[in-house]
């Protein structure tokens, strides 16, 4: 709790990550997003705090979700809106990103949202050019915006963070979404525990602030309010990790015999795209108990949050 007399102000050039946010920066962005969130649904127009504003969507990796998320969001709020099509860009042409980030620098954005395959990318842009940077997802490092919004659905359905045990199960690993939700869901104040195969959890994970990382998804479900799967990411995995993913999904998938385990109200998500059959089961995703649509809702209200603090109320 801030000390009295003390006034908070969200005092960040870029948003690169959750490490580093303090938990009032946190739930800064959360009670404004809650806003966002409530006046969409009540059919309320946002104010055009964004008019005359630039927003650059600079993606090296394909992502429809995130894209038209950004876009919606910054549009919502009357930005202009660019979505670089990188795929026939000169970065194919050989030019580096620190290339990249001068041409677009001359330009003079306001902000620049970046998803690079590269760990550190949206760092690196950010050292180079004088806009606010968004990290939409760099690597296999962080995806802050997408630990919000996770954040932010839990809250909105349980009514608070602090003191819920929440488990995440699946490609940890390779998975920048797992490390940027446990870092946030940690610094609120609840009890995160992580799974899945042991080729899949990487040393280190106290770090991001997880009570547990284990093989043993039935033991980890005991008693959990919220239960979040991730998506198998094939395309970083270079090598063997997993026997099959009928194996995988008889130990790491979530049924309705596994969901039993948790609590009888337990929350149901998954960031997607989702693997049906294989990560959860159908009648489980489309079920009474899964948020997975209103993650996708409340992604739109984070980023209108995140780009009205970067860019909307700053001179």
């Amino acid at each position: 709790m801030p000390m009295a007399g003390y006034t908070y102000s969200f005092d960040h050039a870029h948003l690169l990550g959750i490490e580093g946010l303090h938990p009032l920066d946190i739930t800064h962005i959360l009670d404004l997003a809650d806003r966002y969130a409530d006046a969409t649904r009540a059919g309320q127009r946002a104010d055009p705090v964004l008019t005359g504003r630039t927003v650059v969507n600079l993606f090296f990796e394909n992502s429809t979700r995130t894209m038209s998320s950004f876009e919606i969001a910054a549009k919502r709020l009357g930005a202009d809106v660019i979505n670089m099509p990188v795929a026939n860009s000169s970065v194919k042409k050989g030019e580096t990103l620190i290339d990249t980030a001068m041409t677009l620098n001359a330009m003079k954005p306001d902000v620049l949202v970046i998803r690079h395959s590269a760990s550190g990318g949206a760092k690196l842009l950010s050292r180079k050019v004088d806009c606010a940077v968004i990290n939409a997802g760099d690597g296999t490092h962080e995806h802050p915006t997408q630990g919000l919004l996770d954040v932010l659905t839990i809250r909105r359905n349980k009514g608070r963070v602090e003191g819920l045990k929440v488990v995440i199960c699946g490609d940890i690993a390779h998975s920048r979404v797992a490390r940027s939700t446990t870092m946030a869901l940690h610094l609120l104040g609840a009890e995160v525990h992580l799974c899945g195969p042991k080729t899949l959890l990487p040393p280190g994970t106290d770090t991001w602030g997880a009570a547990s990382a284990t093989t043993d998804f039935d033991a980890a479900l005991k008693g959990a309010d919220v239960v979040m799967m991730l998506r198998l990411q094939m395309e970083r995995m270079d090598g063997a990790f997993l026997p099959s993913r009928r194996e995988y999904f008889r130990y790491f998938g979530l049924t309705q015999e596994r969901l039993a385990l948790a609590l009888p109200d337990a929350t149901v998500m998954h960031p997607g795209p989702m693997n049906r059959g294989i990560e959860i089961e159908s009648a489980i995703a489309d079920g009474p108990r899964s948020v997975i649509t209103e993650q996708v809702e409340m992604g739109v209200a984070v980023r209108e949050a995140v780009l009205d603090l970067l860019a909307g109320t700053r001179p």
